[in-house]
């Protein structure tokens, strides 16, 4: 039984592509891979259910980051900034009741910060008295005033609330994919460490429900990511995330619709799991969690080299010496679209996508020079905007 055959009756048949998979097609007699899955085929009806996909995102991600992640991010640096104003009053008011004894002294909130609400002083901290922590906790607002009269330091904490928000959704799409990656990896007859079974049986046209699906959603993420991109304010490496993201799409959809997918999950699973700790370390590092974020971001570092310069190496060296072994042969009709132009525009996107990773090593490296140096992790990718 296949997807579509769970749609109720009333559901109009037009919209069918849009919430099922599309091109179902009978199982292979002796299938490799997911013998008790549905099998598919490919073709552009494949498009709907990935604007399915795309608007399903932009739901969660903002589901997500207003309902979640701001929300909390937002309640800890607020409750670190009153602890750090209570802290500064209690000194400002010793120091005081330690030169004078009485006399009364200044709002203990200054700097451009806005005063009590009141804007009277605390006269309990002129003479040190402990009810001084009582009437702090009563003084300084919960929620912070409109970001227009906000103090240098508070409108420092809507900036963290908005990245943090951004860098959680991350976090929270890469882990399911790295997990749903693996699901599929583990299903193939495939290995990291020896990928010329990618090739082997090529072409591999008919795909088991999960590895469809797996590409679907992956496919609609980056398109999603390209426009988020480009309705965000600009970042300093704009250029080179556009770069990224457009190279992988064509990968994705190249490696799709070629049957090249067996490298294609094998590629994605790989470099999925390195980027669910990049933007988890910079969470920790809105948080002002620092030591957190240096462990995270040390671990980012080990997997990035392991997984971006050698494993991905490992595939595209596969790929260049195991292809051509294969034949060049056009012949749709048996699923088999290698030709020496696809063969040389696959690698090349291939090693064009190293060279990226290259690019971002370089910057990976001051930042962890940052770190031992004792300065502390600062990401030079994607923070800083221009």
């Amino acid at each position: 039984m296949n997807n579509s055959q769970l749609i109720p009756g009333w559901f109009p048949p037009v919209l069918l592509p849009f919430v099922s998979l599309s091109y179902p097609i009978d199982t292979p007699a002796q299938p490799d891979s997911f013998p008790n899955s549905s099998y598919y085929g490919t073709g552009r009806m494949d498009a709907c259910l990935l604007v399915t996909f795309i608007a399903v995102m932009a739901v969660v991600r903002d589901a997500a980051r207003l309902g979640v992640l701001e929300p909390f991010a937002r309640w800890k640096l607020t409750r670190d900034l009153h602890a750090r104003r209570k802290r500064k009053a209690l000194r400002l008011g010793k120091s005081k009741g330690a030169g004078s004894g009485s006399a009364t002294p200044p709002s203990p909130i200054g700097n451009g910060s806005p005063s009590l609400s009141n804007g009277d002083a605390i006269p309990a901290l002129a003479n040190g008295n402990a009810n001084g922590h009582a009437e702090i906790d009563r003084e300084i607002p919960e929620k912070l005033p409109p970001l227009s009269v906000l103090s240098k330091e508070e409108k420092k904490i809507h900036r963290s609330v908005l990245r943090f928000a951004e860098q959680g959704y991350s976090v929270i799409y890469y882990a399911f994919s790295w997990l749903f990656g693996m699901y599929v990896h583990l299903n193939l007859p495939t290995e990291v460490l020896n990928p010329t079974h990618l090739w082997l049986k090529y072409p591999h046209t008919a795909l088991a429900a999960p590895v469809k699906l797996f590409y679907l959603i992956q496919a609609a993420f980056y398109v999603h990511q390209v426009l988020i991109l480009n309705a965000e304010a600009r970042r300093k490496d704009h250029w080179q995330m556009m770069a990224h993201h457009v190279i992988t799409i064509a990968l994705v959809l190249t490696s799709y619709f070629y049957s090249f997918t067996r490298v294609g999950c094998l590629i994605m699973v790989v470099m999925d799991w390195c980027d669910i700790y990049l933007p988890l370390a910079k969470m920790f590092r809105y948080l002002n969690l620092t030591t957190l974020c240096d462990v995270t971001f040390t671990f980012f570092l080990l997997s990035w080299f392991v997984t971006r310069h050698v494993l991905l190496i490992y595939v595209i060296k596969s790929t260049y010496y195991e292809v051509p072994n294969i034949g060049y042969d056009w012949a749709p009709e048996r699923g088999h679209y290698i030709t020496q132009p696809l063969y040389v525009a696959f690698v090349t996107m291939l090693v064009a996508l190293q060279i990226l990773q290259i690019l971002w090593s370089w910057m990976i490296c001051r930042v962890a020079w940052r770190v031992v140096s004792g300065h502390g992790a600062e990401d030079e990718r994607s923070d800083s905007e221009l």
